[in-house]
């Protein structure tokens, strides 16, 4: 090693660790990135932040006896502003051993965990790594359970992002899984738990990469929470996204563009003739989500997934809130497994960051049969309804049309802790559908009739069901519905709602944790 004996020297050397740390790999690196057509690390952190505001921490750690070309370890870790607000990122460098993690990566993602816990701030991680490193062995192992240990510090905290870029396999996968949000490109983005290559050599089994953990599949089944047509797409996301989020659960989301549209607009006007008078046709619930919310602005949530109840964020008067929504137009919007999964987790994220709830319901109630019964539908549906019970947001719900036996329930009833419950004159609340009733209620009297006098029977049955017993009046008589409204009012009341329960305090006796149902 040189001797380095003057200031000009000294600042000559650090400026030529830090070029090499910019990028390790030097034109073969290059060359892979422009073979792959993807963007450096630092190039996705730009992509993430505000301009000119990302510090880089770390840029030249490298393993002991490391050649320069290992400057970083295969992660480039750092903070900068997002919208003006603090957030912590890393970013996978699939150059630098494929991205793989090695002691000193996961000593800086983890420094990183913890400095964004100590000041408080969203953690976004950019995924793109082969997964744990074969030459550094229980190494690898031991910093991935160091990583996955350090989401603790942040879960339910402060916001965690994570976007998957290329493949990523085993702990690359499993650190994500345990973050609030995971966003993928599409036809970009695999996750696995073992890629296809292993596969075949261990028990050969011969998949694609597409088949096995190609982007649209983990969306279907609900492992990404938001797919983008690139990779630009999927960091403007992020950046929205953040905005409807606070730095941690001891703030607020930020308030943006309040007092929008104080009367009643045509928009509004529009809901009084928009549901159609046959209960069972079906309507696109965002059509109604675009004309109640401030803007028509909605970031959806898990939109391949369960695609039969809508989760995502909104805005009422400026502030934040997370949309619970059935969606008439697949199956109905009955509830089943999956849906009732895909509520809990986004309820439970909702709750962690003081972001109230609203709900808007029209289902024919929760789904039979043999294959939910075997996906353990009564556990996993449970938790959808512990989830609702344990959250201490505002909440609020909006009867739109069909609210059936136990979905009614479910789907933020007065029974189990909603605020204020409001209703369309057009609701129907009820065990279950008047045609279930008459089939059931009548058969006694059908029994012996005429084909057409069993239809009389039936029909003139519905009409009194439909008349005296699945309306909101009913529901409004004992209290259980605060309000039957015009569905042209249902924005401004939501609007004057929100504001009653803005400094809503909910008590919980202290406990060590709360279970939920396994």
């Amino acid at each position: 090693m040189t001797h380095l004996t003057t200031t000009a020297e000294k600042l000559a050397d650090l400026r030529e660790k830090l070029a090499l740390a910019d990028n390790p790999g030097g034109a073969k690196a290059d060359e892979k990135r422009a073979k792959k057509g993807i963007p450096s690390p630092r190039e996705r952190l730009a992509m993430l932040f505000d301009p000119g505001t990302f510090v880089e921490m770390g840029a030249l750690v490298k393993m002991a006896g490391a050649a320069e070309t290992g400057y970083g370890d295969g992660v480039v870790t750092g903070h900068g502003m997002v919208h003006g607000r603090p957030v912590a990122a890393f970013s996978h460098d699939q150059t630098v051993m494929g991205g793989t993690v090695g002691e000193m990566f996961g000593r800086k993602v983890a420094a990183l965990m913890e400095w964004a816990a100590k000041i408080g701030c969203p953690m976004v991680g950019i995924n793109d790594s082969a997964g744990a490193r074969i030459q550094d062995a229980v190494t690898s192992l031991a910093w991935y359970a160091e990583m996955g240990r350090r989401n603790l510090l942040l879960s339910g905290m402060a916001p965690q992002v994570s976007i998957i870029l290329g493949k990523c396999a085993g702990g690359a996968v499993y650190t994500p899984a345990n973050t609030d949000i995971l966003v993928g490109v599409k036809d970009e983005s695999y996750m696995f738990v073992t890629g296809p290559d292993v596969l075949k050599q261990v028990n050969g089994e011969e998949i694609d990469a597409d088949d096995l953990g190609g982007a649209h599949n983990q969306a279907r089944w609900g492992n990404l929470h938001h797919l983008a047509d690139d990779e630009q797409g999927a960091f403007e996301w992020v950046r929205n996204y953040l905005q409807y989020m606070p730095s941690t659960c001891h703030e607020h989301p930020p308030i943006i563009n309040p007092g929008l549209e104080p009367g009643v607009t045509e928009e509004d006007l529009a809901l009084n003739s928009f549901m159609p008078d046959n209960d069972n046709a079906g309507y696109d619930m965002r059509d109604v989500i675009v004309k109640i919310f401030d803007d028509g602005d909605f970031c959806e949530i898990a939109e391949l997934f369960a695609p039969n109840i809508i989760t995502g964020f909104s805005r009422i008067d400026g502030h934040s809130v997370g949309v619970v929504a059935n969606q008439p137009n697949v199956m109905s919007g009955v509830l089943d497994t999956d849906s009732s999964e895909k509520a809990t987790r986004f309820v439970r994220i909702c709750n962690a960051y003081n972001i109230p709830l609203i709900f808007l319901v029209d289902t024919p109630g929760i789904l039979p049969g043999l294959a939910e019964e075997e996906k353990g539908t009564i556990r996993r549906s449970g938790r959808f309804l512990f989830a609702y019970v344990e959250s201490d947001v505002p909440k609020i719900t909006v009867v739109l049309r069909k609210a059936y036996g136990g979905a009614y329930a479910v789907m933020g009833c007065k029974q189990l802790g909603a605020d204020i419950n409001f209703a369309w004159p057009t609701a129907k609340i009820a065990v279950m559908g008047a045609e279930s009733a008459a089939a059931i209620l009548t058969r006694r009297q059908t029994a012996n009739a005429t084909p057409a006098e069993a239809d009389r029977i039936r029909s003139e049955f519905i009409s009194f069901y439909n008349t005296m017993m699945a309306t909101p009046y009913l529901a409004a008589e004992r209290g259980y519905i605060d309000a039957v409204i015009e569905p042209s009012a249902t924005r401004l009341e939501l609007r004057k709602a929100l504001r009653q329960l803005r400094d809503k305090q909910r008590p919980i006796p202290p406990r060590k944790q709360l279970l939920m149902p396994i």
